[in-house]
């Protein structure tokens, strides 16, 4: 049991907690949440390019907020539970009791909120997504992870381009009278054709209005391509925040599409309910190593098998301050090296 604040007084009955973070890409996510799947604190930064560095800051934010709440003191981390595209290094790193991927940890979120869901949608910072339920159950799913068309990134960049926050490019949507037509299949593509509408004089409204347009289209025609996207629609991600594209969005659903109130960190939530889940289900001791886990030293390596025709790169993580030992293994198809 690793307890959320130093307080050993028993002045304060202690409480159980839940930690889910989710390393992607962009972004880092960490929530905390109390055995009714309350969310008790939350942890939100822009990833740093090492998700060792970023976790081991995003753990050190998660601390100060703990100290700065007294409620927080009396709950004890009971088990943490890692997601996205570092689950495994980032599972390693803090002491992970379970990993698992964003497309499970999204749905459960999700559903937690939205039990009869049947559509997730979700843009992140450098990918999208799609999952399809029915009755609780994922039965398809979809990602698109090669362009960065109508992902956050993308809408950073001519945000910037445009002279425009990006927290304000919804907006300017929003107030378009006349959408304009906006090449959306490619980022190149898109730039050029913005770029020649500015030099035709048409207004910044119409302008992103015809972007966010073309960007939902764009979705709609590659990722979803022949899937049923049936109702109650739930769209989640970074650029859920920008309306103009949920409006664009239920333009061409021709339904309600629905922003939950924590649309940036449903893979960290749906971690921490999982974790939680699974800590009552097996009721075993934590791994957690605590938030004390900014200070600790990580080393990753590689190399590779060489003992089949595959060659499988091989990545490790040591901790130099315990004699260098190897923590966590993975990347043979075989699992000959995984050590989890």
């Amino acid at each position: 049991m690793v307890q959320v604040s130093d307080k050993t007084d028993g002045s304060k009955a202690e409480k159980e907690a839940f930690l889910g973070i989710d390393v992607g890409s962009v972004s880092c996510k960490f929530v905390l949440i109390d055995i009714d799947g309350n969310l008790l604190t939350h942890v939100f930064l822009r990833n740093r390019g090492s998700p060792i560095d970023s976790v081991k800051d995003g753990m050190a934010k998660l601390k100060e907020a703990v100290q700065e709440n007294e409620e927080l003191q009396s709950y004890t981390i009971k088990a943490c539970g890692t997601t996205g595209s570092a689950r495994y290094l980032t599972k390693a790193i803090v002491g992970g009791d379970l990993a698992k991927t964003e497309i499970i940890a999204h749905a459960v979120a999700t559903q937690s909120m939205y039990p009869n869901v049947r559509t997730i949608l979700e843009i992140g910072g450098q990918d999208s997504k799609i999952i399809i339920l029915r009755d609780g159950i994922i039965i398809d799913f979809a990602m698109n992870s090669v362009c960065a068309a109508g992902t956050g990134s993308f809408l950073d960049h001519q945000a910037s381009r445009l002279g425009i926050a990006i927290e304000e490019f919804g907006d300017y949507a929003v107030k378009s009278n006349n959408p304009l037509s906006i090449a959306g299949r490619c980022t190149v593509f898109a730039e050029s054709d913005m770029i020649h509408k500015q030099n035709a004089g048409h207004s910044r409204e119409d302008i992103i209005a015809g972007l966010c347009d073309s960007l939902v289209r764009n979705y709609l025609n590659n990722i979803t391509k022949g899937k049923d996207l049936d109702e109650p629609v739930v769209f989640q991600g970074g650029v859920s925040y920008n309306q103009g594209i949920v409006e664009a969005f239920e333009r061409h659903l021709g339904c309600k599409v629905e922003v939950p109130k924590y649309n940036v960190l449903m893979g960290a939530l749906g971690m921490a309910i999982l974790v939680r889940d699974h800590y009552i289900d097996n009721e075993t001791e934590t791994l957690f190593r605590g938030l004390d886990v900014s200070e600790q030293e990580f080393k990753t390596s590689t190399f590779n098998c060489g003992d089949c025709p595959n060659n499988c790169e091989i990545v490790q993580v040591k901790m130099p301050s315990d004699e260098n030992k190897v923590i966590a293994r993975w990347g043979s198809r075989c699992g000959k090296w995984e050590v989890f």
